[in-house]
């Protein structure tokens, strides 16, 4: 049986020897972006692979995309087969940033079709605070035949989120902080605000104060608040480059509201185009 949203700090630690069980360690500082593989490489979850955000889970950048524009689906698949992911293999991603960026692998992995993937439940401060155990070594690594189905109605493009702008028949929700939805700060990219119409849900609300996440009661209270109504499909999440979007897109999914989708390019690739509207302030 599959875990396809959480797995506790226990669970894992009940199957690290489990050659069915795979773990990636996924940390990583967008303002530093050697510190995680740094951190690994001194202690990591035994068994764990590191993925990295810019060189793993993103394409090159050009002129028209975000600051982590999605890879071919080909190109992630034929990584995910060298890293030893089969079909019939539970995924476990964790970090150590309350699952931040780890969600964006876990995400990846659901858009090709893998059944069972899973972030760490409060990650690896968590896995820390519980004494659990940690290692140096760098795990001997296994090809594997994964599947690739890619779902590519899990993801809008920038002309559907422009339509949803300016229509409304879909609820954009900004995953970011709230002085950057508003403009006040923006210490990544070159304009701040956010997309026209959107509204705001920084993905640390959909946390405990433990840094797990909240009970699927609260998280779909909180949701269905915002939603007013909304099917889950009419959901697009949005962020600065298309990663903490995807945490409020699995907080969703735990709180039994499948079915939002993704804009990855989101407001890193949506102000490349000075044509499209700009919004300020709440």
């Amino acid at each position: 049986m599959y875990s396809n949203t959480l797995v506790t700090t226990e669970d894992l630690a009940a199957h690290l020897d489990d050659p069915r069980w795979i773990v990636f360690d996924c940390r990583f500082t967008l303002t530093d972006p050697y510190a995680g593989r740094q951190a690994y490489l001194k202690n990591h979850i035994p068994g764990a692979i590191y993925v990295h955000l810019d060189e793993d889970l993103s394409a090159p950048i050009s002129e028209t995309t975000g600051r982590h524009p999605l890879p071919a689906t080909e190109t992630f698949a034929e990584k995910l087969c060298q890293w030893g992911v089969g079909v019939n293999k539970q995924v476990v991603v964790y970090d150590d940033s309350f699952g931040a960026m780890a969600v964006r692998m876990w995400w990846m992995l659901r858009w090709l079709g893998h059944p069972g993937v899973a972030l760490l439940d409060g990650g690896y401060p968590k896995w820390l605070r519980h004494k659990l155990p940690v290692s140096p070594d760098l795990p001997e690594v296994h090809r594997g035949n994964c599947a690739c189905l890619p779902e590519p109605t899990q993801i809008v493009d920038a002309g559907q989120v422009l339509h949803a702008a300016l229509t409304g028949e879909q609820l954009i929700i900004d995953a970011r902080p709230e002085r950057r939805f508003t403009g006040e700060f923006e210490p990544l990219d070159p304009v701040a605000g956010h997309i026209p119409g959107s509204i705001n849900w920084s993905f640390e609300e959909n946390l405990d104060i433990d840094g797990t996440f909240l009970p699927p009661e609260a998280l779909r209270e909180n949701f269905q608040a915002l939603l007013k109504g909304r099917p889950a499909w009419q959901v697009i999440h949005s962020c600065g480059s298309g990663v903490t979007a995807c945490h409020n897109l699995l907080a969703m999914e735990i709180a039994g509201l499948p079915g939002s989708r993704l804009y990855p390019g989101s407001w890193s690739e949506w102000i490349r185009d000075p044509s499209r509207p700009v919004a300020t302030g709440d």
